[in-house]
């Protein structure tokens, strides 16, 4: 029975607990958790990760498709999906703060050389590595939406400077601001460690190849070229990144997304001595902080046809 609001919300949340999500939407909306593919007028809200083929299609009072993840890939590349409903993105405090630590620990764990140090450790060898100021060193935030200001808001005051590129100018003030394919190139010349927060398109697919990471400034205060990818895994290719590693290219990387996901136990980044590997961790999507901002863009909705963060279809985020 639905407490407050009207229309029932569809909840298909593959790869998460959907019991957790499904008890906090159903305390102010009547909840589908998942369904057959099939004509339902009844459902208004459609709540998706990685949802099935078909699932929305058959929904003639859908009204606005909410992913649970600042991702919205899963669902522009699905080609049922109905072409006239909004696609809304979630944008909370608490995926963005998760999305910041994650940055600045591994940033900081590159510019303080620690995998050096865990080595160094291994071996019970009692030896200081040189450090540069966080001045000397250039992160280059590939992907300058909301979590690429984030991101940059909080490595700043510590000292490093900060890069930013997108496909179109956003300017922030205390960052140098690239934009577009001219600016690409001159942006990665000026990066020391680069991290990727983009969305997958079919752009940006494959973009981190050996080719752009050759661009990557070698000589500077890290003594090498750093990669940090919490965006996509399909933004990347893996074989180029390993070519890279091996031959110098890049001294280190941090990766959080992969091409396939879980990771193959068979793939050689799981030890790979300069790669760091996490498993789509850097965000987790909670629900316990994600679906009051949801259940709040509904109500929104009802009232004044309100939506906040709409995905631009053309653009794919």
């Amino acid at each position: 029975m639905s407490i407050s609001g009207t229309g029932r919300v569809l909840l298909a949340v593959n790869a998460f607990h959907p019991q957790r999500w499904h008890d906090l939407v159903a305390a102010e909306r009547d909840v589908i958790l998942e369904r057959e593919p099939g004509t339902d007028p009844s459902i208004t809200y459609a709540v998706v990760w990685k949802q099935k083929p078909n699932l929305l299609v058959g929904l003639p009072n859908l009204k606005v498709i909410f992913s649970v993840g600042a991702g919205v890939d899963h669902i522009m590349e699905d080609p049922t999906i109905p072409t006239d409903v909004p696609v809304v993105r979630v944008v909370a405090e608490d995926l963005t703060q998760h999305m910041v630590e994650y940055v600045v620990w591994r940033v900081l764990d590159h510019h303080r050389h620690g995998r050096q140090y865990r080595e160094n450790q291994r071996l019970r060898a009692w030896r200081d590595v040189e450090q540069r100021n966080a001045g000397d060193v250039s992160v280059g935030i590939m992907g300058f939406g909301h979590l690429g200001r984030a991101a940059a808001r909080a490595l700043m005051p510590l000292g490093f400077r900060i890069n930013g590129w997108s496909r179109s100018e956003r300017r922030m003030d205390g960052v140098n601001s690239y934009a577009g394919d001219a600016g690409l190139v001159p942006f990665l010349n000026a990066t020391d460690i680069l991290l990727v927060l983009l969305p997958f398109t079919q752009t940006t697919k494959g973009i981190i190849d050996y080719k752009l990471l050759k661009e990557l400034r070698r000589r500077n205060a890290l003594g090498g070229a750093v990669l940090i990818n919490a965006g996509r895994g399909r933004l990347q290719k893996e074989t180029d990144i390993l070519r890279a590693l091996d031959d110098g290219t890049l001294k280190e990387a941090s990766l959080d997304v992969f091409e396939i996901e879980p990771l193959p136990k068979t793939s050689p980044l799981w030890n790979h001595p300069k790669v760091f590997v996490t498993p789509h961790a850097a965000a987790t999507s909670d629900p316990v902080h994600l679906v009051p901002v949801m259940l709040a863009q509904m109500a929104a909705y009802e009232r004044d046809g309100t939506l906040e963060n709409l995905v631009d279809r053309e653009a794919g985020y």
